[in-house]
């Protein structure tokens, strides 16, 4: 699948998504808050290509560059962008976020070495918080949310109560197949009941297109049957690949990454197992059983 041309929604006067077609692996949305006077900006990309591309989508929306970058988690295709950014914006993210950044390093780099990326500098949130925190862009507040472990260990949910609109981050992808690997299954059911409680009309997944609050609805009955199928699987000593192999996708099949099912299925197994949420699982067997579903053809990035 070919990946389109990013384009920008204006969601409210002071809000716009950019949306990064086709939201595939390493394909991420991300957004702005502005009211002209300064820029809230919600992620970067995976490329540099990419986050120039996006630089010049705030300008041409009329809006200054941003004083203020948002992560919603560490993953590369969030914030391998940051640095184009800086110095002139301070960078946000949850504690955890920060630290896994750090830990990362260029971890795209050496999972799809042939992409190119440009020549990344790594750059962490400088300005961390816990649990809350809310940021005045003008007269609009812009609350951060860390919903617990879910896609990530260092999650941030972006909420624009006046004008009821979300920023998922990776808690939601539209169109796209979860991804839980490096999270946490109960977390993520956590988190979705977290998100319907927050009351948004407008939610911006992490990858895919802008939608509603239905996401949450498929996000979790996707979820749960994980759950089941690692429940049966797990009791019965079939490996996550045998059980991913073995399910049934149905209502799912139409999803982007189906590969992602015996990822998902390890995180399942492991909090079976008694395995403390966000445990850190073997990325080489991970991928490797995301390659064996995907055909013997290791996942690409569509950056």
């Amino acid at each position: 699948m070919t990946a389109g041309n990013p384009y920008t929604a204006q969601l409210s006067p002071q809000v716009h998504a950019y949306v990064q077609p086709d939201g595939g692996w390493c394909v991420n949305n991300a957004g702005f808050v502005s009211e002209g006077g300064s820029t809230l900006l919600i992620d970067t990309a995976a490329t540099l290509r990419r986050a120039h591309a996006l630089r010049e989508a705030v300008l041409a929306a009329g809006v200054p560059l941003p004083r203020t970058v948002v992560n919603t988690h560490h993953h590369g295709d969030h914030t391998y962008g940051n640095s184009v950014f800086l110095p002139d914006a301070t960078v946000i993210g949850h504690d955890a976020c920060r630290s896994e950044v750090l830990a990362a390093g260029r971890q795209l780099h050496l999972m799809w070495p042939q992409t190119d990326f440009g020549d990344v500098s790594i750059t962490a949130p400088d300005l961390t918080y816990s649990e809350r925190l809310t940021v005045h862009v003008g007269g609009t507040e812009v609350r951060l949310i860390h919903p617990g472990v879910a896609h990530t260990i260092g999650d941030t949910v972006v909420h624009l109560p006046e004008q009821r609109i979300v920023f998922t981050g990776d808690l939601v992808f539209q169109g796209g197949t979860p991804f839980i690997a490096m999270g946490s299954l109960s977390g993520s059911l956590r988190a979705l009941r977290m998100l319907r409680g927050l009351g948004a009309d407008t939610v911006v997944p992490g990858h895919g297109p802008v939608t509603d609050p239905s996401a949450f609805d498929t996000a979790e009955r996707y979820l749960r049957f994980v759950a089941d199928a690692a429940a049966e699987g797990h009791a019965q000593g079939l490996s996550p690949l045998e059980s991913a192999r073995r399910a049934d996708l149905g209502e799912f099949a139409e999803l982007r990454e189906s590969e992602r099912l015996v990822a998902n299925l390890h995180r399942a197994y492991a909090e079976l197992d008694g395995l403390p949420e966000g445990s850190p699982l073997d990325p080489v067997v991970v991928f490797g059983d995301m390659t064996a579903m995907n055909g013997g053809v290791p996942v690409a990035c569509h950056a």
